[in-house]
């Protein structure tokens, strides 16, 4: 299911709002100023905020400059009144993804909203999981529970081709080719970068005479 941080201290306005999103199968969490929407979002995760900006504290621009600041990526759309291009401007300029002026139709809300979640998820299909561990295909990146594994390139690649085929068997011949494209490398070699995967967690198995195969538990 998808959350919304809802920031909006027009408490009839987001009665409405919740209502509405929730009768689209969203998530509400609902907060009246910025300082509760700020404790909000270290204490859970969101998929996407909705932030009105004139609200008590801490208002919905400085709100998210903060959030962008400490590296919070999360796709956010203001709900304001305010139509000054100034305000748009500012909007944007501080990490919005989106800028609606009230007051606005619901279905357009929707349209936007379905369209930035759209995107994001394009975005993470460069991300792979597999248990514990996701791989990053455009960055070339294994993280891990803790965070990045360093890697050294062939590690790199050999970690690519199991994320690529979860529980699939790959052969000795098919993986040396794909990592040394037919230069004669012996398994041997395949061994030790096998049990390095190995070292830093990966489920990787042996099927005897056969291959290798990452399991996805």
């Amino acid at each position: 299911m998808i959350k919304i941080l809802l920031l909006e201290d027009d408490i009839v306005f987001a009665e409405s709002m919740i209502d509405l999103l929730e009768s689209e199968g969203f998530d509400v969490t609902h907060v009246e100023n910025g300082e509760i929407a700020l404790d909000a979002t270290y204490n859970s995760e969101f998929d996407m905020y909705l932030f009105d900006v004139n609200v008590p504290f801490l208002d919905g621009f400085e709100l998210l400059e903060s959030l962008r600041d400490a590296e919070d990526t999360t796709p956010t759309i203001f709900l304001t009144a305010q139509s000054d291009i100034a305000s748009l401007a500012t909007g944007f300029a501080v990490g919005a993804d989106d800028y609606i002026k009230k007051p606005f139709e619901f279905d357009e809300l929707l349209i936007r909203i379905h369209a930035i979640l759209k995107k994001q998820l394009n975005l993470k299909d460069d991300e792979i999981k597999i248990g514990e561990f996701s791989f990053n295909v455009a960055k070339s990146e294994l993280r891990g529970v803790d965070g990045y594994i360093a890697l050294t390139p062939n590690d790199i690649k050999l970690t690519e081709l199991f994320f690529k085929q979860p529980e699939k068997t790959l052969t000795k011949e098919f993986i040396l080719d794909e990592l040394y494209e037919g230069r004669g490398m012996g398994s041997g070699v395949l061994r030790v970068y096998i049990n390095k995967l190995r070292k830093v967690g990966l489920p990787i198995v042996t099927l005897n005479g056969i291959g290798y195969r990452l399991e996805n538990t």
